[in-house]
């Protein structure tokens, strides 16, 4: 079968990797892709959100299943757009992914079906967001409502840097459009968790646990950002709070947007903090993990198209999604000044230390070719993982494997996974 992609980053990078690995793929192509997937994909310059285009490409080229990466295009109705044009697709209709599309629909969601998860407000207004946070608690969150690369999220630790962050989202629209409505919630402590799941409209299976690292500088100082690393599996992540979950949150979640209307098929990501009160939802996200992929995939057992086929065609109470019995650990290799500012175009050096290492994975996630020479060419470049035996040890491999590339301006943060130690 031939196999579309859409997306271009580290994530998507992931996801080419497992769908090469299928015997039953004949051709892999990628839309916009990167310098990494290229080198194992047919890319194609389409942008993600110009869907009349991906949808002639996948016609051209009498491709039979299209999988839809990034959240915006998911958002605006991606896979709306595949359907209608009679093409097979893999990711939630616009009307499920706003789960992830709009903070302030997944708190109320929560809220009417039982779902534990931190108390909350939605605001529309700035001045009635601001009269709000005299009577508040702190520290305190504030939320942009849409989608903002996973930067839409302040932890404001007095009353005055929250007036500062309402006036920022909603305001000076730090965030653009995301920001024309806004969620203030109870700053919520305790460990955080990932947990990916595959879901086909009733049935969910959920995938290895694994935990981000979203702060920019190590001991988690500095601005959100996409991601900075990530493990997998989290040592916090008991069977005890897995059987928690699975009642009060996963298949609820499941449950209720099908009440809703809105059945779900494609990746449900749960952001979960295991607080003292037992798990709660901290987000939801429509899709893949970026950088949780990268070290999820690569310790998955099944054919990523029997998953997939079986989420599009509801029959994933068939399956059952496998994990190998080992660790990962992923370190991105961003540029310094990330996610503010920073220079592109430097060339990279070191990929061929890669070369025949099954445990070790170089993930593009801003890279470009430039006169046959990869160079940098965004904020996050390089999502560096390993497998080990042990999460220790996986860990020790990833930051062993970050010293085979060069590039000028890397940056990386240098306690990706030390929260195993206290395990």
């Amino acid at each position: 079968m031939k196999v579309l992609i859409v997306g271009g980053g580290g994530r998507e990078h992931a996801i080419a990797m497992s769908v090469k690995k299928s015997s039953k793929v004949s051709k892999l192509y990628c839309a916009p892709g990167n310098a990494g997937i290229a080198q194992i994909a047919e890319c194609e310059p389409i942008g993600v959100m110009e869907f009349d285009k991906l949808v002639a490409f996948a016609k051209e080229k009498e491709i039979d299943l299209t999988i839809v990466g990034p959240d915006d295009p998911l958002a605006a109705g991606a896979v709306d757009a595949f359907e209608a044009a009679g093409l097979r697709v893999f990711g939630p209709r616009k009307n499920a992914a706003i789960l992830e599309g709009s903070k302030a629909f997944s708190k109320d969601l929560m809220k009417k079906y039982g779902i534990p998860t931190a108390a909350y407000e939605n605001f529309d207004d700035p001045e009635k967001a601001l009269a709000y946070l005299e009577t508040a608690s702190f520290p305190i969150v504030l939320k942009a409502d849409g989608l903002a690369l996973g930067k839409g999220v302040l932890i404001c630790q007095t009353k005055e840097e929250a007036i500062e962050g309402v006036k920022s989202i909603m305001q000076d629209k730090k965030f653009g459009s995301a920001g024309n409505r806004m969620v203030i919630e109870e700053f919520m402590t305790g460990r955080e968790v990932s947990v990916l799941s595959f879901v086909d409209g009733k049935t969910i299976r959920i995938m290895s646990s694994a935990q981000d690292h979203k702060r920019a500088g190590d001991g988690d100082t500095g601005l959100n950002t996409g991601g900075m690393g990530t493990f997998s599996p989290s040592p916090f992540y008991t069977k005890e709070i897995d059987e928690i979950c699975h009642k009060e949150i996963f298949q609820k979640t499941v449950d209720a947007m099908r009440s809703e209307g809105r059945e779900f098929k494609g990746i449900i990501f749960f952001g979960l903090m295991l607080t003292k009160d037992g798990p709660k939802v901290l987000e939801y996200n429509a899709r893949f993990g970026d950088p949780e992929a990268q070290v999820v995939l690569p310790r998955m057992k099944n054919d990523i198209i029997d998953v997939i086929d079986a989420c599009i065609d509801g029959t994933l109470d068939k399956i059952d999604v496998t994990f190998e019995d080992n660790a990962a650990v992923c370190v991105v290799l961003a540029s310094d000044g990330y996610p503010v500012s920073y220079q592109k175009g430097y060339p990279i050096t070191g990929f061929e230390a890669f070369d025949g290492k099954d445990d070790y994975f170089c993930f593009h996630a801003g890279t470009a070719e430039k006169d046959g020479q990869i160079v940098t060419n965004g904020g996050r470049v390089l999502g560096i993982t390993a497998l080990g035996d042990t999460l220790k040890k996986a860990r020790e491999k990833a930051y062993e494997a970050t010293e085979w590339i060069s590039f000028e301006n890397k940056y990386m943060r240098h306690d990706i996974g030390k929260a195993i130690d206290q395990a």
